[in-house]
């Protein structure tokens, strides 16, 4: 099957690996998000949500280097943006501001932000712990929580192995790529853990071909 059955987690090395290692992976994290459709997921969620010029403030959970701050910057100079990671060596490339914390105790008051926004972190948990994140997003979201994660298929398992040879991909990052591939999702299961979560689903869209899945979920409705 295209889509390899069911979610499978299994540990990542960039999950506790040295500094130096970790920001080489980071690195093509961030290749990967402008060059092969990550970023242009986010800029199209953020078209769906927020009218030109307009001004808001988006909490970015996961934001390990902080690439969505810089992107959203650049597209809505007025916003602001805050990146949350509980790995203190990935958040030093951050932009300012910058916050040490963990997801599942989030340490903000009840819609603290207009959005809540998460890019390739949610495949890391289980379904239930999936839908106690979400229901924190939603608890400190004013508008809506916004979602980009990989979708489960077999192109996107063989992207980075297949491609290593022309890009240069960190080791790292190829030995994490299929691994995360495998505990991602199909359209239908995200939306399934939203509407768990109490999210007022409003869209779900598979990105071909970056094998992105986004989910927009009103707080409201």
């Amino acid at each position: 099957m295209l889509n390899m059955g069911g979610r499978c987690i299994k540990p990542e090395l960039l999950d506790d690996a040295a500094p130096e290692e970790a920001r080489k992976s980071l690195a093509d994290l961030v290749r990967l998000n402008s060059r092969f459709g990550g970023h242009g997921v986010l800029r199209n969620l953020l078209a769906s949500v927020v009218r030109p010029g307009e001004t808001f403030s988006l909490l970015d959970v996961g934001a390990a280097s902080g690439d969505t701050a810089r992107l959203v910057h650049e597209m809505y100079p007025q916003s602001t943006v805050v990146s949350l990671d509980r790995n203190a060596t990935n958040l030093t490339l951050a932009p300012p501001p910058r916050l040490r914390g963990d997801a599942f105790h989030l340490p903000f008051a009840d819609g603290s932000f207009d959005f809540v926004f998460t890019s390739l972190f949610l495949h890391h948990f289980p379904d239930d712990q999936i839908v106690d994140l979400l229901r924190g997003f939603r608890r400190i979201a004013r508008r809506a929580v916004l979602i980009s994660d990989l979708e489960r298929h077999l192109v996107s398992y063989c992207f980075l192995p297949a491609t290593r040879w022309l890009y240069g991909w960190h080791s790292l990052t190829v030995h994490d790529g299929p691994i995360s591939v495998r505990a991602a999702f199909i359209a239908k299961e995200l939306r399934d853990l939203a509407d768990r979560a109490g999210l007022h689903v409003v869209e779900v869209s598979t990105h071909r071909p970056a094998f992105r899945i986004s989910l927009v979920g009103n707080c409201f409705g």
